[in-house]
């Protein structure tokens, strides 16, 4: 499984309520190091399928939600657990640094 869309409409159902821990990952299209990070969390995402779910926001399209994080750059990885923000990671990374990151998530 890879990586999935939410929107501002769907967040609270998809993101806050979900018993599983979620990374969402906040991009927009014009953003060079978002799209050099996607397939990196796509990868993740299959490899980890079991532990964590990565959802994508793009913040263009879903204003609210990007306002309500305080999310003044991108990519923004935010991880949640029961609806609360527990870990931020900010800015585009390669793999190795990425899992380092979410190390506590993964094991």
């Amino acid at each position: 499984m890879s990586t999935r869309d939410v929107t501002d409409a769907t967040f609270e159902a998809e993101v806050l309520k979900s018993e599983k821990t979620i990374m969402v990952d906040f991009w927009a299209p014009w953003c060079g190091p978002c799209r050099a990070v996607s397939p990196i969390l796509d990868q993740i995402a299959a490899e980890n399928a079991d532990k964590i779910d990565i959802v994508k926001i793009n913040v263009d399209d879903n204003p609210e939600t990007a306002m309500k994080y305080q999310i003044t750059s991108i990519p923004a990885m935010k991880v949640f657990q029961g609806g609360e923000v527990v870990k931020s990671v900010i800015g585009a990374k390669p793999k190795p640094a990425l899992e380092a990151d979410l190390a506590e998530f993964l094991a």
